[in-house]
């Protein structure tokens, strides 16, 4: 029996475990540079990130009004190779991390993925920063043929972890509308890729650093 509040913590990945908009950047700038326009800073890539690598790319095509579906098309590969030839350039883990992990291991608690980046990036990404072996269950955008907010992934990830009470983490309204849906509670993270304002997102409690998430999942509800 575990000390905390759950059996289970299930995380996000872009923008909650992992800091990753410098690889996403590098994939886009390098997709829309074939049609010369100027590249967009991290910091701009990063609102536009959140649904997939076609909405990014979308959403940074039509701020730079060239909105147009065919052209969409043509440039999505490329991003797409690119990324899947740099996914941990610049990405890395958010800092006390590590440390949270490592702690919750220790207490018995089973760690979880569920993410909306497909298997093809998901899954090498992680074994590249050496974060497979923490993870019990991972589901990536394509695993189970839908994707947050839909709670179809959320309980998949849930039950392949093994069942049980199960907190989950992320930054964004499609974590914390896919959780509620589940019947999860969640816990937003401020410093992620946020679509709203972190305290607006819907999430149980909101954590401004991974060395809130310990004290918080031991004492549920705070």
């Amino acid at each position: 029996m575990t000390q905390f509040a759950f059996d289970i913590i299930g995380f996000d990945l872009d923008g909650t475990l992992l800091e990753t908009s410098g690889d996403l950047a590098a994939a886009l700038n390098h997709a829309i540079a074939t049609i010369d326009l100027p590249p967009f800073p991290v910091e701009e890539i990063r609102h536009f990130v959140g649904r997939g690598a076609r909405i990014m790319l979308q959403r940074a095509l039509k701020t730079a009004g060239r909105d147009d579906p065919e052209l969409l098309e043509r440039l999505l590969p490329l991003l797409l190779d690119h990324y899947a030839a740099n996914l941990s350039r610049y990405s890395h883990p958010y800092p006390g991390l590590m440390q949270a992990l490592d702690e919750l291991l220790e207490a018995g608690v089973k760690l979880a993925i569920c993410t909306n980046k497909i298997e093809r990036f998901t899954l090498p990404l992680l074994q590249q920063l050496g974060l497979t072996g923490y993870f019990t269950a991972i589901v990536g955008g394509d695993t189970v043929g839908v994707q947050k907010p839909d709670p179809a992934p959320v309980l998949a990830m849930v039950e392949r972890a093994g069942g049980g009470r199960c907190l989950f983490v992320g930054d964004t309204t499609n974590d914390t509308r896919a959780a509620r849906a589940a019947g999860l509670p969640s816990v937003a993270v401020s410093f992620g890729f946020c679509d709203a304002p972190p305290q607006e997102l819907g999430a149980d409690a909101v954590i401004d650093h991974y060395d809130e998430l310990l004290p918080l999942a031991r004492n549920w509800p705070a």
